[in-house]
């Protein structure tokens, strides 16, 4: 038998040590993260406990503040654009990949695979000075008189509040999820396709029978990548929120998310307890997340589990 050169041996000793290390920043960059934020956030959570998560009070005059309007406008905004993004999604991936011509295909995909390099900032802007005068001149409006005895559409149509940030952010989330999807619609292999339309499936039958189920799970996974994006978005949100600190039934209503409420006020933090509230606000949003992140690693493997076990 050859003798293993010892020169290679060593080579491959230090590769395994060094993409060791590399590996092991991921974790260690957010357990710092999470320790310098639990840390600067001990004042607010030692004065406020666990009733800092459900006060609607943001006082910097008597120094007393709540976190609850915050994470109200993060979740509300965060589903209201995955409600909007989802199905939109789907349905562009199900077009390019079964329905347009690959000329068309390649054009509009290029396309939406640049939505989603346009900065937040830009989107922020657009949604204030176009977007928002749309919705408070004809969509709010007509939502108010023909919807206008839910609780969801009362109130004067500003523009500006939590339908039109949630919007806002379904368009910056869109191109992520609707890429994602396309790419996992065309893995489908085409003779599976092919098969179901020898059978006499129609091409609907063919994509909620066997494309959907064959990237079940990347679908999902590509849903979890756009709520996570949702949920940390700021400066968009920040220019159409109406960012003030209430709670309200109406979608016309301004409100305000745990990015905007930083954004907006961290600058302005003069005192250690303002500073410290604020930071909660963060590490709250830092928790948030990392907890969706799980939710969606533990939904997949058991979709994987499940998906290997009926083959």
């Amino acid at each position: 038998m050859a003798k293993a050169n010892p020169a290679t041996s060593k080579g491959d000793s230090y590769f395994k040590w060094l993409t060791a290390l590399c590996s092991l920043l991921t974790p260690l960059l957010m357990a710092g993260i999470f320790l310098e934020l639990l840390i600067h956030s001990w004042p607010s959570l030692n004065k406020f406990g666990f009733s800092f998560l459900f006060s609607q009070v943001w006082n910097p005059v008597t120094e007393q503040y709540g976190g609850a309007s915050s994470i109200y406008g993060t979740i509300v905004s965060t589903i209201i654009a995955m409600l909007i993004a989802v199905p939109l999604s789907i349905a562009i991936a199900l077009f390019l990949v079964e329905l347009a011509q690959p000329r068309v295909s390649k054009v509009v995909g290029t396309m939406i695979e640049l939505l989603a390099a346009i900065p937040s900032i830009i989107y922020g802007m657009w949604g204030m000075f176009v977007f928002a005068p749309f919705m408070a001149r004809y969509v709010q409006p007509l939502l108010k008189d023909t919807l206008g005895f839910l609780p969801l559409f009362q109130g004067p149509p500003m523009g500006l509040g939590m339908l039109t940030a949630g919007i806002i952010l379904a368009f910056m989330i869109l191109p992520f999820i609707c890429a994602i999807t396309r790419d996992v619609f065309q893995l489908v292999p085409n003779v599976v396709k092919e098969s179901a339309h020898g059978m006499g499936a129609t091409t609907w039958e063919v994509t909620y029978k066997v494309t959907i189920p064959y990237g079940l799970v990347g679908i999902i996974g590509a849903l979890f990548l756009g709520l996570g994006r949702a949920l940390g978005e700021t400066m968009a949100v920040t220019f159409v929120i109406g960012n003030a600190h209430n709670i309200s039934a109406s979608l016309f209503a301004p409100g305000n998310s745990i990015a905007s409420t930083l954004a907006n006020e961290f600058t302005e933090a003069t005192t250690q307890m303002y500073t410290s509230s604020l930071i909660e606000l963060g590490l709250v949003l830092f928790i948030f997340t990392y907890l969706v992140q799980v939710l969606a690693q533990f939904m997949l493997r058991r979709m994987y589990k499940s998906w290997s076990v009926g083959l």
